[in-house]
């Protein structure tokens, strides 16, 4: 099966939406990883997707904005914190491409609970702040459950110059439209959708970091390759499907998708 495109802004794939939220003031940080190295992080049927034989492995940062369900309203308060998330790119047997996530902090407990519980997704409780200063931001988080309890981030950028035409890199790195996941004995996709991405270079002035190596990866060394930041857009995801197995007829279609 040949793998989908990495197409900066698709067409919404699903009929209907499941869950809405906005993401604002994002940071991503990235750096080149082997593809052995993290192909054993990956749920079953799945592996590493790669630009040039390169895989990667991110650090971000943002904030999540009136999470709400279906077609109703933002939850109050409970939907509205603080995340720092470390992830994996992946692609599926049906040649979906994704990213995997190795932890989610997230600075309200009930999110945590409820994503632990529904999607198995690694969801952790964590003190965050974001503070902006003109073109700085500053990222901070101290994990408080589970663990391990302690562990620490804190990243500092300046945000730089609108990118007008993306890099295939930058492409790859922020257009993912879905996640896998490992829950209840089946590897699912849980497809997302969003305009396109306004980017913008960024330099990183500062990064003290120990989320990456308490997921199970290798400490960042040197530099990231890839720094940028986005002030936001709002998501809508589809409802999970089972990854495909190798062999297995082509994936349904779905109909054209309703306007939402």
């Amino acid at each position: 099966m040949h793998p989908e495109p990495v197409d900066h802004a698709p067409r919404q794939a699903f009929p209907w939406a499941i869950l809405r939220q906005r993401w604002e003031d994002l940071t991503f940080l990235h750096w080149a990883v082997a593809p052995a190295l993290v192909a054993p992080l990956l749920p079953a049927g799945t592996r590493p997707d790669t630009v040039q034989g390169v895989s990667y492995v991110g650090l971000i940062g943002f904030r999540m904005v009136g999470l709400g369900f279906g077609r109703g309203p933002g939850v109050p308060y409970f939907g509205t914190f603080w995340e720092t998330n470390v992830r994996l790119y992946s692609i599926d047997d049906a040649g979906r491409r994704a990213v995997v996530f190795r932890s989610l902090d997230a600075s309200r407990l009930v999110p945590v609970l409820v994503a632990r519980a529904t999607l198995r997704l690694p969801y952790l409780w964590s003190s965050m702040r974001l503070d902006r200063d003109g073109d700085r931001r500053t990222y901070s988080c101290r994990r408080r459950w589970p663990g391990p309890a302690g562990a620490t981030s804190r990243m500092v950028v300046r945000v730089g110059e609108r990118i007008v035409d993306p890099t295939p890199l930058e492409h790859f790195v922020t257009a993912r439209w879905g996640l896998h996941t490992r829950a209840y004995g089946r590897t699912l996709h849980l497809p997302n959708w969003h305009p396109s991405w306004p980017l913008h270079r960024a330099e990183l002035l500062h990064l003290d970091d120990e989320l990456v190596a308490a997921a199970g990866l290798p400490a960042p060394v040197g530099p990231p390759v890839s720094v940028l930041y986005s002030p936001g857009v709002g998501v809508r995801f589809g409802p999970p499907v089972a990854a495909r197995p190798r062999g297995a007829g082509p994936p349904p279609r779905h109909g054209p998708a309703e306007p939402q």
